[in-house]
């Protein structure tokens, strides 16, 4: 079955969407809002109002495979922001599916320039 970790890209919808879509409404919110090809090899990330429940949309060769994700205990730390979407790297995936923040404010960052003088 899906391995979502084989995904080259995670994109996260932020603020709300309604998750009374399917696998063909997502697809085409992909498409026409984010200008994104559901057709990648991507995962895309949607949330609705209750924050307790998500759903993932992933192309797999033959198919669109739909994931649903609802917390018995907790919410997702879903971002509210007026992007529309965000990459994610794998950590922030791991913290996202754990309930805590993508944006944790003591993780380290990884530096952007190594030279040394």
């Amino acid at each position: 079955m899906l391995d979502v970790t084989r995904a080259a890209h995670v994109y996260l919808a932020c603020g709300y969407t309604d998750l009374r879509r399917g696998i063909d409404g997502l697809a085409a919110m992909v498409q026409q809002r984010f200008q994104l090809d559901p057709f990648s090899d991507s995962l895309f990330l949607f949330c609705g109002r209750r924050t307790d429940r998500i759903k993932a949309l992933y192309w797999e060769e033959d198919g669109f495979v739909l994931l649903y994700k609802r917390l018995e205990n907790g919410r997702f730390q879903w971002p509210r922001t007026p992007e529309d979407v965000r990459v994610l790297t794998e950590q922030q995936f791991r913290w996202l599916m754990e309930g805590l923040s993508i944006d944790q404010p003591k993780a380290l960052r990884p530096m952007k320039d190594l030279s040394i003088v």
